[in-house]
């Protein structure tokens, strides 16, 4: 894109972007706003977003014709491309089951369950420094109750338990 200088020389300034790249720019942020329209309220309302694009994410819904909703995600584009695109994206890669940071996110829960259900001290208190909100007692149940059902050959409940615990703690630290 070519700018201007204010002054009496009209030499342009060049930002070194190619017409392409930003294509690709507004094809990204199109598709972020395809993302955020298709998320429900309480997850949008764990964004920071302006009043005006959260107001465009609702009106979304109201376009029907295919080239009124085309225009309609071509100004929630624009309106995305003022928000912190780095956070949006990284937050809607976490709440993705299909994208990388997704799996990463929920192998790192199950490491917890497995290194929590060796039973050792230290692994607790890593634990609890890892996530301070983190109730040691029921840890600690938990953990008993599913070593009893693992030598018994009963269903792991204890251990399903624990790590829904786990994943309402992780999930609370990274804001989702």
């Amino acid at each position: 894109m070519t700018e201007f200088h204010d002054d009496e020389s009209l030499e342009p300034i060049d930002d070194g972007k190619s017409k392409s790249q930003i294509k690709r720019e507004m094809d990204t942020l199109r598709e972020m706003g395809q993302r955020l329209i298709a998320l429900k309220p309480d997850q949008l309302n764990k964004l920071e977003l302006t009043d005006k694009l959260r107001l465009a994410l609702a009106e979304a819904s109201k376009h029907t014709a295919h080239g009124a909703l085309k225009r309609h995600m071509s100004f929630v584009a624009k309106l995305v491309r003022d928000q912190d695109t780095a956070a949006i994206q990284i937050y809607l890669d976490l709440i993705d089951s299909s994208t990388q940071a997704h799996a990463q996110h929920f192998h790192q829960m199950e490491r917890w369950r497995d290194r929590l259900l060796t039973g050792r001290a230290d692994e607790l208190e890593l634990f609890i420094i890892a996530y301070p909100d983190a109730d040691r007692q029921q840890i600690r149940h938990l953990v008993r109750q599913a070593n009893k059902e693992a030598e018994q050959n009963k269903a792991p409940a204890a251990s399903r338990k624990l790590f829904k615990m786990i994943r309402q703690l992780a999930n609370t630290a990274k804001g989702l």
